[in-house]
């Protein structure tokens, strides 16, 4: 009889065979050799032990850790986003296009004559500076008449102030017509004074005239006291003396301490300082001219001075009343995604301590005590028009609004031809 016959046999994991009563060890074949640790259990070792379970107290705080960086990931990109968004009213620096303005490339140009790239901008109606790198130029009306092909427009070209215009420039259309002082771009004589504000001096243009009545001016977002030079002939024989004022920020006044534009909320204390001097060399009444956030500027102005009384009358081109929907304009116009928009209004509140009530304290009618003119028209997209409309509804004894239809921003004058005319109807009773 075979060996263990009757037994039965079975099989173990590792293929060996076993019968009962073996100590677990397998069994060698006839021709193997047993192995000299055959029967003694190995030691099992922790790489044997597979991978290691997580409880669900640590698969929890993993979770939680990880949904808190990318929570703070994303809000710090917000937080920048915003930030970079709200600089496009925060720091939009004088003299140069607002980013709501398309760059146009200069196709030709002819005597008296320039091509430029078809767009609503180069269609408006009107006279505009014309500014690229190192060039200024004026450019007039849309000439209807000349020749030209589909994806361009014809204009008028008056002058070439500075530099050249080549085929193939990159330039933008700007409401200051003239550069350079009173005296080189007009003709006018004038004097550079500083007026004492509580930053520094702030440089300002004075032009003489008979009137104990002064203009004073405030340029806004964009541009520089050079964009007040487009109605000073004006102004200048009317006898009105003229006060052209370089605010915060400007080149040769002095540094905001922030760096930042604050849309008139700080702003309006160099106005008002401007005033002190007015009253200062004999002014009996001043009359404020603010185009932008000069008009904010000098709303404020009217309400809060130490010297209200002497304030006789405003003239708001282009008010920003609603400083919110500028900032999301401007914004936009960068190409901030849509999303983003309230972050760059909350970046700039927390940036500035711009809020709400105290920007619209600037548009209140119970605050007007002057005659007020407000120039403005539907198509700003940078401050609207309904605001100025509501407050001319409000106050019908005080506020006269003349509109100025396919006018950008600060630009009323430009497009126009009644502006100076509605100017006068103002001012006479003020002079």
């Amino acid at each position: 009889m075979a060996p263990h016959a009757g037994m039965r046999w079975h099989r173990t994991r590792r293929c060996g065979l076993y019968r009962p009563g073996d100590s677990g060890a397998r069994a060698a074949p006839e021709d193997e050799p047993a192995h000299p640790k055959a029967g003694v259990r190995r030691p099992l070792r922790l790489a044997d032990r597979g991978p290691r379970r997580e409880t669900e107290p640590v698969r929890t705080v993993k979770a939680t850790a990880a949904a808190v960086s990318v929570a703070l990931a994303a809000g710090a990109a917000s937080v920048a986003a915003g930030r970079f968004a709200s600089d496009a009213a925060l720091k939009a620096p004088p003299g140069r296009p607002l980013p709501t303005e398309p760059r146009l490339t200069v196709h030709s140009t002819a005597a008296g004559r320039i091509t430029l790239t078809r767009d609503l901008a180069s269609l408006r109606p009107g006279r505009y500076g014309l500014t690229g790198d190192g060039s200024h130029a004026v450019v007039g009306p849309v000439l209807d008449d000349a020749h030209h092909s589909a994806d361009t427009v014809v204009r008028r070209l008056e002058r070439v102030t500075h530099g050249t215009l080549e085929p193939g420039d990159k330039a933008w259309l700007t409401p200051n017509l003239h550069i350079g002082n009173p005296s080189s771009a007009l003709g006018l004589d004038h004097a550079d004074v500083d007026v004492p504000g509580e930053l520094g001096p702030l440089p300002a243009w004075f032009v003489p005239g008979t009137r104990d009545t002064w203009v004073i001016t405030a340029h806004g977002l964009g541009t520089t006291r050079e964009h007040p030079m487009n109605v000073m002939e004006f102004l200048h024989r009317n006898q009105l003396p003229v006060l052209d004022l370089a605010y915060r920020g400007d080149l040769g006044a002095p540094r905001s301490p922030d760096g930042l534009s604050h849309l008139g909320e700080t702003e309006w204390r160099d106005l008002d300082a401007a005033v002190r001097y007015a009253v200062r060399y004999g002014a009996d009444q001043v009359v404020l001219y603010g185009w932008s956030i000069g008009a904010t500027m000098a709303l404020r102005t009217a309400a809060h001075s130490a010297l209200r009384e002497r304030i006789s009358g405003l003239i708001l081109d282009s008010p920003v009343l609603d400083w919110g929907a500028t900032l999301r304009a401007l914004a936009s116009a960068r190409r901030t995604p849509s999303a983003l928009l309230p972050l760059a209004v909350r970046a700039a509140q927390g940036r500035t301590g711009l809020h709400g009530d105290r920007i619209q304290e600037a548009a209140d009618p119970g605050q007007l005590k002057v005659p007020t003119l407000i120039v403005h028209g539907p198509d700003d997209t940078i401050a609207p028009w309904g605001p100025s409309r509501r407050l001319a509804e409000r106050r019908p004894d005080l506020v006269t609004l003349h509109t100025v239809p396919n006018a950008s921003h600060g630009a009323m004058w430009n497009a126009a031809p009644n502006y100076e005319e509605a100017l006068r109807r103002f001012l006479t009773p003020l002079m």
